[in-house]
């Protein structure tokens, strides 16, 4: 499979991938230093820099943990297509109003009932550092003609993209 070859195809990959996926598994830090994860949706929005913004309620214990220490982790998996991604950076809650407004989606409303106007709404912010992401044909012909190859060749199978990028 051809990886992209420079670091702004290869941001862009990642962005589109995650677009692609939007939930995510972000695992954090729990005051006994357990690791905790949880499913959150970025709203299918990566920045061109690949920062993610999730929203939150600023009560929540994950901004605690945040808080007490500010590494994340976030995993991206589309089991069907063969797609993964897993993001690391530091983690902030952020409250600008006009962050929340611009970033803001009707279907939120699920789980922010009064939307904009509720007092506790903030928003996790993931500067990411570091990303790695791993693409591979899902289709069974693409995976029999790689494996044909391996086979004819004495190599072994290429099925997959694997690419790791430094944001920061």
């Amino acid at each position: 499979m051809t990886t992209p070859n420079n670091r702004d195809e290869q941001l862009q990959k990642l962005r589109d991938m995650v677009k692609g996926i939007d939930i995510a598994m972000m695992t954090t830090v729990d005051e006994d230093g357990s690791l905790r994860s949880r499913p959150m949706s970025c709203n299918s929005e990566i920045e061109a820099n690949g920062d993610v913004w999730f929203f939150t309620y600023a009560s929540s214990h994950k901004v605690t943990e945040v808080e007490q220490q500010q590494h994340v982790n976030l995993s991206f998996a589309d089991p069907h297509k063969q797609r993964y991604v897993s993001m690391s950076g530091a983690a902030q809650l952020v409250r600008d109003r006009q962050k929340l407004a611009e970033l803001w989606q009707p279907q939120l409303k699920a789980w922010f009932p009064k939307e904009l106007d509720e007092p506790d709404i903030a928003l996790l912010k993931v500067t990411v550092e570091k990303a790695e992401y791993w693409d591979a044909p899902s289709s069974w012909l693409a995976h029999t003609i790689s494996f044909l190859k391996a086979v004819t060749t004495g190599k072994t199978a290429d099925t997959s993209e694997n690419v790791k990028l430094s944001l920061k």
